[in-house]
């Protein structure tokens, strides 16, 4: 990768860690700026409309991310209770090894952002889509219909994001653990 595409890449690294700790309205470009080690020039090179532009990518590439995530501990898992709980574990440790500063990696710049900008919105809903269909899969492997798998990880998502919230206000991994337990019984 040339040094211009690592430039893009560490903008949108930055903007990402940036907005999942601070929120997308108290992050300047200049902060992201600063925290990539970017030249100002290569901001508008990449993201020509700006913020936004760069808040829809960091949307996209975090949601990326995550789906990755879900999809190896699909494959190395062989349950659906085994999927959430081992989910559920990793986020926990992740959320408390940030200090509680840090839960999921788009939540608070859709919180932010929608519906205000359908850009960063569309991002977003793509992220959940993708990350749905994942959870589906899983409880499909496991025997159940598919109108009823997707269903129910529309609710194993919810329930997750919800405890992550709970997680950085409480400053406890408590509610994710709950949670975990709770869906796994399901």
């Amino acid at each position: 990768m040339g040094a211009a595409a690592r430039h893009r890449e560490k903008l949108i690294g930055s903007a990402i860690t940036l907005f999942r700790q601070k929120g997308y309205a108290a992050t300047g470009l200049n902060e992201i700026l600063a925290f990539s080690g970017a030249p100002k020039g290569s901001l508008y090179h990449y993201f020509p409309r700006g913020k936004e532009e760069l808040g829809a990518e960091a949307v996209r590439q975090a949601g990326a991310v995550v789906s990755a995530t879900l999809a190896q501990l699909r494959d190395s898992t062989t349950s659906a209770p085994q999927f959430i709980e081992a989910y559920c574990t990793m986020l926990g440790g992740w959320v408390e090894k940030s200090g509680y500063r840090e839960g999921c990696p788009i939540a608070t710049t859709l919180l932010e952002t929608v519906p205000q900008s359908e850009r960063i919105g569309a991002a977003g809903r793509a992220a959940f889509a993708e990350w749905t269909a994942i959870i589906a899969s899983v409880h499909q492997r496991d025997g159940m219909a598919p109108e009823a798998a997707r269903a129910r990880a529309g609710l194993d998502l919810a329930a997750i994001e919800g405890a992550l919230l709970l997680m950085r206000v409480q400053q406890s991994t408590a509610p994710l653990q709950n949670v975990a337990r709770a869906l796994s019984a399901l």
